[in-house]
């Protein structure tokens, strides 16, 4: 009888589920995205921005984090349920948590056709479903309008999103093995740039993809659900202290996890260099802050708009542009 040990595998699952690119990496990465988003808008602004805590105020998000995790309690009304909301962004977490395992940053990587749907559900549909009744379980009228308008953007934005990465995906995945997967899809996507037939196609997912991911975001102009001169803080607005901190890092960690994904699949992630040489990490990194700087320059260009102008917004800038990338892209397939 032979008899097989399973013991590292074990390990490198669970260093690469709790510290790279797992926990402690991706946690690390949302800080420092949202170290960037404050940084470069306060340039924007003409205003210093973090300053004081780390050198150059890289670690004020940390600290941020831990304050209102240590340092402040949760406000509870007559009607609240802390725990539900705690248990909720706590699983919203562990779903973003557990997806890295499907990106082909991971050491322990896990690919299989049509793995995009499942990336999606874990990254997009579960931690929006969490936020909502994160949300509801801290009843307010600010919050119910919030979580009625933050629904109405993500019924558009979620398909924009997902559109955005299917397409150039199943092009760049045609004729592969495993189909529809993000460790397929990276290797082939600078070749579609470099092509004219598909280039255009690239174009119009990239745009649809930008759009979703500021809606994803709630970055002006889509910053409606938690407009504060109207609404409070939508559906924040009963969120404090640990309450707070969790879910504000539920919304660093699902714009970071977007951009990942947004790097890989329309941007090539690391390629034409190894993903794991010195020149390939330089690539993948600037990629991912070339998208990030996009976003945040949208962000800082741009009034928020209402409710229906965003909903029309997304459709012109959003859908409009996925629909025609699909349109081209079943052409596409067609005769070629």
């Amino acid at each position: 009888m032979i008899k097989v040990n399973y013991m590292p595998e074990l390990l490198l699952l669970f260093f690469s589920v709790l510290v790279f690119p797992g926990l402690f990496f991706i946690t690390s990465l949302a800080l420092f995205t949202q170290y960037l988003v404050r940084k470069i808008s306060a340039r924007y602004q003409n205003r210093m921005g973090p300053s004081y805590v780390g050198p150059f105020g890289i670690l004020q998000p940390l600290y941020d984090l831990l304050k209102l995790l240590r340092s402040k309690e949760v406000t509870v009304t007559r009607y609240n349920m802390p725990r539900v909301a705690e248990v909720a962004l706590l699983t919203g977490l562990a779903f973003i948590v557990g997806s890295v395992i499907l990106l082909p940053l991971s050491p322990y990587a896990i690919a299989g056709d049509f793995d995009l749907l499942i990336f999606f559900y874990m990254t997009s549909v579960m931690p929006l479903f969490m936020f909502v009744i994160a949300s509801l379980s801290m009843p307010n009228p600010y919050t119910n309008i919030g979580v009625s308008r933050l629904l109405s953007l993500a019924t558009i934005s979620e398909p924009v999103y997902f559109a955005s990465l299917v397409i150039p995906m199943y092009l760049a995945t045609r004729g592969r093995e495993p189909f529809m997967s993000i460790s397929t899809a990276y290797l082939s996507a600078q070749d579609l740039w470099l092509k004219p037939q598909t280039a255009v196609i690239m174009t119009l997912s990239l745009l649809a993809f930008v759009v979703s991911v500021q809606v994803k975001a709630m970055f002006p102009p889509f910053n409606i659900p938690e407009a504060e001169q109207e609404i409070i803080a939508g559906f924040e607005t009963e969120f404090s202290g640990p309450i707070l901190a969790l879910a504000r890092l539920l919304h660093d960690l699902d714009i970071t996890i977007a951009l990942i994904a947004g790097t890989y699949v329309l941007l090539g992630g690391p390629a034409p260099s190894r993903h794991l040489s010195v020149e390939g990490a330089f690539l993948l990194v600037f990629k991912y802050i070339a998208l990030l700087l996009t976003v945040i320059t949208v962000k800082n260009i741009m009034g928020r708009y209402r409710i229906e102008q965003a909903l029309l917004q997304v459709f012109k800038y959003g859908l409009i542009p996925a629909l025609v990338a699909s349109a081209l892209t079943a052409t596409l397939s067609y005769y070629f």
